[in-house]
């Protein structure tokens, strides 16, 4: 992964050098019109989603091919058919939302729901509720907001996600992650570890921004929507989610800013943001301002800059501050930090009497610069202790609850939580983490057995071999980074 390789839809992004062209995902075309994108009629798409309709298919070649293309009807690609598998795509047992409406009441009368709501759509009836609130505990003891939105605003929601997904999908760069089809958290560690082995990279900027999701401007979302959508049905549907507002202990609140966590369009319209405010100025000021090596990978909110020089790290650093602010964003100060970081941080720092090279997080793993067996550079991936605790503080709640419940049906369950997060956290270099995670659960349960009644007696010995026979035992799932990646984006 050498400084003169192309960016591309797979890969963390390197610095090319100074005097190369441009990207092919910053090429400026010419515009052209709109002709063959209205008359486009549209099928009905496989559940697998690998297939699309054909009109679709045609937008996404004309975005692909037309970098400036402003698509002025877009809305008619909303038909039945496409509503129709949205509602199959959603959960059945997520709790309603303001309106009560539940799946499977909406499916009692599906046809003749999905009629009315592509006709009020169509005709601009259609009307967005607000926003349920609800909070999730998250890692550090705070509340997380979450917005629960009423089924057919899902129904819609996923719909245009589905339509603008087509175009934006080719104009996102190669280091964005987050909330984008076939593309996971695992493939966003992949190309970061795969970027910090093979790039020359002395420093990490370990960057969060404050409050996002809440504090992004709605009024710079529709600004930057409107470079690509001119189909003022779309924005005009857009604004009705933004302007939707929450409900919360039975009072309304609308707020000029944010859009609505756990909503549907959330994720794409973050991705849109973000793509103006820092994707195409990140790239921009790769090529043109660094001296050296510089890679990037962004999840969501969550960023990480890998750069070859310490003042090509603090140049950008302060000009990504400036940047963020104009677009009414900021970094969060306790979260956002600089530190020496990569094949040779362990040896400069131990020429310098300093400790071993710090360590970042991203996506619920701490990476470490260690060694492998061998003695050479290896970057490490470890669980963070912090969400590991979490998670064990909630298990033991729900065994609490369950505690009266038959062993076989507590194993049952049991089986499924640690399966579940062994298929996030089994990766190479992570097995005590895992390994530890599955001994603290065993005991978790021991406790909650033994509290079932004063007479009960089980010992760890009996219990550890009810729990070899309904746990997992740990073992790493997941693949080496690079015979991943090598896999996923041959070159």
């Amino acid at each position: 992964m050498n400084g003169r390789e192309k960016s591309d839809s797979a890969i963390v992004a390197t610095k090319p050098a100074n005097k190369a062209g441009k990207p092919a995902a910053e090429r400026v075309e010419p515009r052209a019109g709109t002709k063959g994108n209205t008359d486009q009629t549209s099928t009905r798409r496989a559940q697998n989603r690998e297939s699309v309709s054909h009109g679709l298919e045609r937008v996404r070649q004309v975005a692909r091919q037309r970098k400036k293309e402003q698509f002025t009807v877009l809305l008619h690609h909303v038909t039945v058919d496409l509503l129709r598998e949205s509602f199959y795509a959603l959960k059945r047992r997520a709790a309603p939302g303001v309106d009560g409406m539940t799946w499977q009441y909406f499916e009692a009368g599906l046809e003749e729901n999905l009629q009315r709501l592509h006709a009020q759509v169509q005709s601009g009836a259609y009307r967005a509720l607000p926003v349920r609130r609800q909070y999730i505990p998250k890692p550090d003891g705070k509340q997380r907001p979450l917005g629960i939105a009423a089924l057919e605003d899902k129904i819609v929601q996923r719909a245009v996600v589905e339509v603008l997904n087509a175009i934006y999908e080719e104009d996102f760069l190669g280091f964005s992650y987050g909330f984008r089809p076939g593309r996971s958290q695992h493939d966003a560690m992949d190309a970061l570890s795969v970027a910090i082995d093979r790039t020359r990279v002395n420093w990490i900027l370990d960057a969060d921004i404050r409050n996002f999701f809440d504090g992004l401007s709605q009024e710079w979302l529709v600004r930057f929507l409107e470079h690509r959508i001119r189909d003022q049905r779309i924005i005009r549907l857009v604004r009705k989610w933004l302007k939707a507002g929450v409900l919360e202990d039975r009072e309304l609140s609308v707020s000029e800013t944010g859009t609505p966590q756990g909503a549907v369009a959330s994720p794409l319209l973050a991705n849109v943001y973000l793509h103006y405010a820092f994707d195409l100025w990140a790239q921009r000021w790769r090529r043109l301002e660094a001296k050296g090596n510089v890679i990037i990978s962004r999840y969501a909110d969550d960023i990480v800059v890998g750069f070859e020089h310490e003042t090509d790290a603090r140049r950008f650093w302060d000009a990504m501050r400036a940047r963020l602010e104009k677009f009414e964003l900021a970094l969060h100060p306790d979260k956002t930090r600089l530190l020496e970081f990569g094949r040779d941080a362990a040896a400069q720092r131990k020429r310098r009497g300093l400790g071993r090279p710090e360590t970042f997080t991203f996506l619920g793993f701490i990476f470490i610069c260690g060694r492998s067996r061998r003695g050479a550079f290896q970057l490490q991936r470890k669980s963070r202790g912090d969400r590991m605790r979490a998670t064990l503080r909630r298990i033991k709640g729900e065994l609490r609850r369950r505690r009266h419940n038959s062993i076989p049906e507590q194993g049952k369950w049991l089986k499924s939580v640690v399966q579940g997060y062994f298929a996030y956290h089994a990766v190479p270099t992570n097995y005590r983490a895992i390994s530890a995670f599955r001994h603290h659960v065993t005991r978790l349960w021991l406790r909650a057995l033994r509290r079932r009644s004063e007479k009960d007696r089980t010992s760890w010995a009996r219990l550890h071999q009810v729990a070899d026979a309904f746990l997992p035992h740990p073992r790493i799932l997941h693949p080496w980074p690079s015979q991943r990646f090598a896999v996923k984006h041959p070159r």
